[in-house]
Order: C-alpha cells, then sequence, then structure tokens
C-alpha cells in the first residue's frame, strides 16, 4: 500500500485561534490514508489540539518563531530538506514569506502562500510589515491561495483573482455541529452562570485590535441600558483582553460582561446566544460567522465581513459609521430571532476537503513527474 502524501503545514501559534482551527477541519475531513500534514508551529504554543492530530496520523515540529529569522529559516529549511516534502503549505499570510524563502533553499517544488486576512491602517507598524511583505510572498511562492475573493484580491491583485491565477479554499465547517442545541444552551448558560431568560449577545474571537472589542462594548452598553437583564458573552483570549476587562470595569459593565476564555469546542455557545455580532475592523474569511449563521443566530456584521460570509435571512451588515447607538439598536431589533440554518453547501467542509486532497495529489504526481529522483 502506498504511503500517504505528506504536506507540510506551516502555522504560527497553535492555540485556539481561527486558522488552526480551519486547517484542523480541513484536515479531519480529509483520508488520511492518501494524505497526511505535517504541522510546523512556534514552540511553547498551548497545542490544545496535540492529542487529537497525534491520533490522526499528523507529525508535530515546534520551530522557533519568525520573529527570530534566523533560527526560524534554519529550523524549516533543514526539516523541509530532511523530509523532502513535494509541497510546503503556509498558512500565515504575509508572513508566510520567511516560510516560503525556507521551502526555495530547500528545493521544495510546491510552495504555496496561503493569505487569511487583509489590513487596516490602525496598526500602525503591523499594517506597515504587511503591505512590505506582501509582494515578496507573491515571488516566493508557486501557488496561491486565499480564504475569500477579498483576502485573495488584497494579496494578489485583482487581475489575479479575475484571471483565475488564485484558488480560494474557503473556511469550511462542519455546519450539522454548529446546528442549534436547547440542551447545550441551557447546559452551557448554567455553567457561565447567564440567567435562563436573558438576552445575550455574543462574540467568539481573539483579543486583539482588529476584532474591535471596544466599539463591541460601547454598543453593549447601550443595549444594556435599555435591558438591564442583557448579557455579553465574550470568548476568546489574546494581548487586549486585560484592556477590554478594565473597559467593561470602567463602564459599570463588569457585572453583565461575561469573559468565558477558550473552549476546546465552541459549537455549544453559539446556542447559548441570542444575537452575534462581528464590528471587525478588517477580516479575510471569519470562521465564526459561518459557524453562527449555521447555528440559525441573528448577526450583526461590520462592512468588513466579506459578503461572501453573509447568507440572506440571518446576516445584517452595518457600516461602524453609524456609530454604537445603531449598533445597539440594531442588536435590541435582532435579538431573539432564531431561524432554521440557511442551505450552507458553499461553507460546508466535505466537499472541500476532498476538492483540497485531490489537489494535493494530483499535484504531487505531477511534481514527481517534472522532477523525477
Amino acid at each position: 500500500m502506498a504511503e500517504p502524501v505528506r504536506i507540510a503545514q506551516v502555522l504560527g501559534r497553535m492555540d485556539h485561534g481561527g486558522i488552526e482551527t480551519e486547517v484542523l477541519n480541513y484536515y479531519r475531513h480529509i483520508d488520511h490514508g492518501a494524505v497526511q500534514f505535517d504541522f510546523y508551529y512556534f514552540s511553547g504554543s498551548v497545542m490544545p489540539q496535540k492529542e487529537e492530530l497525534l491520533a490522526l496520523g499528523a507529525g508535530l515540529y515546534p520551530v522557533p518563531a519568525y520573529s527570530r529569522p534566523v533560527a526560524y529559516h534554519r529550523a524549516l529549511y533543514r526539516a523541509f530538506k530532511a523530509r523532502g516534502y513535494a509541497i510546503v503549505h503556509a498558512q500565515l499570510s504575509t508572513m508566510s514569506v520567511f516560510a516560503l524563502l525556507a521551502a526555495w533553499h530547500a528545493g521544495v517544488p510546491v510552495r504555496i502562500c496561503h493569505n487569511h486576512s487583509t489590513a487596516y491602517r490602525g496598526e500602525g507598524v503591523k499594517t506597515l510589515l504587511k503591505y512590505l511583505l506582501r509582494p515578496w510572498n507573491a515571488l516566493a511562492a508557486t501557488d496561491w491561495f486565499a480564504c475569500g475573493q477579498a483576502a485573495g484580491r488584497w494579496m494578489y491583485g485583482a487581475r489575479a483573482v479575475r484571471d483565475g491565477r488564485v484558488r480560494v479554499w474557503p473556511n469550511a465547517i462542519d455546519t450539522a455541529h454548529f446546528a442549534y442545541d436547547p440542551a447545550a444552551r441551557a447546559a452551557l448558560r448554567a455553567q457561565l452562570g447567564i440567567p435562563r431568560d436573558a438576552l445575550v449577545v455574543g462574540h467568539i474571537g481573539r483579543f486583539i485590535y482588529q476584532k474591535n472589542h471596544r466599539f463591541l462594548l460601547e454598543a453593549f452598553a447601550g443595549l444594556a441600558a435599555r435591558d438591564p437583564a442583557a448579557r455579553l458573552l465574550l470568548v476568546g483570549e489574546g494581548e487586549a483582553l486585560p484592556r477590554v476587562r478594565a473597559q467593561a470595569q470602567a463602564a459599570g459593565l463588569a457585572e453583565r460582561v461575561v469573559f468565558a476564555g477558550t473552549f476546546a469546542d465552541t459549537a455549544g455557545l453559539y446556542s447559548a446566544m441570542d444575537v452575534f455580532c462581528l464590528p471587525s475592523l478588517y477580516e479575510g474569511m471569519p470562521l465564526v460567522a459561518w459557524e453562527a449563521q449555521s447555528n440559525g443566530l441573528p448577526c450583526l456584521f461590520s462592512e468588513h465581513v466579506p459578503a461572501e460570509a453573509l447568507s440572506e435571512k440571518l446576516a445584517t451588515t452595518l457600516p461602524l459609521s453609524a456609530g454604537a447607538g445603531a449598533w445597539a439598536a440594531q442588536l435590541a431589533r435582532l435579538a431573539g430571532r432564531r431561524m432554521p440554518a440557511p442551505d450552507a453547501a458553499a461553507w460546508d467542509i466535505h466537499a472541500h476537503a476532498a476538492r483540497l486532497q485531490r489537489w494535493y495529489c494530483e499535484k504531487t504526481r505531477q511534481t514527481a513527474k517534472e522532477h523525477p529522483a
């Protein structure tokens, strides 16, 4: 029996973030007898996925962070060279360039840059670095991937997307797993200390600038003034968490905001919510948007969430410039209007994982013909 094709998947921190969750979604749904993943990730990661990945047959290889570029390049170069990969799939958006250069140096014939994001002017040096690195990714990669049309245009240009040179692999999910579950609603509300009949505004995401928790708290404050029983459920971790806690305290909302931490499986949390809110300053293709809508939750998104992530009956878009008051009013209107989940074939992982598996296998066969051992 032939050995499975092994793909080097290069990520950053392996914690509870969206990118590692998405890669794991694809990995769970491929045929592991045909394709296997080796994960390269920053040393010191929490690695909540470790036991599952090992059980599925993955290789796990911690490396220094790219903030130590020489050590990072050396570790990846040696690993890629020793293991003889045909394909390296860098999942780090603009920061993929460092892994791609190591793959080029090691003679890897197929080097994928996968973009999961865009940019926003308010992040200063981080935004500048994204723009400086962006063109080098396109040069170092042999294949261009993106999580959506907007992310593809931002990284590679509108013409490249129009010409079909960018392959879009959506942040697909197992939609059935996120279906509404009344038992989970009751259990999680009890676990988190949320009253059974309270109106709950929910948000799942890292506590980082991009996710705009400051604005979310301002909007919730307006809603809480109308409904003293309302709660804001925040799920995630990140460097901005202390600032958000302090903002909630200063606004007199400490008893109304539930900081739930991280969950290995977030599916039940959507059932505990009455409306989902994502006021992001920029996005690539937010996984949580599809998860929430697969639960039948009404959702309020900023204008920066791509149209591909929106279903007509559950998604409402409001510009951030409308202000926190308008967002509070819209949250009040939407809350509790849960509906049957939309037909979400475009989001479902099963077909997309099979398609990616075929691509990996075909590309490996093609490479073997072009670069015989």
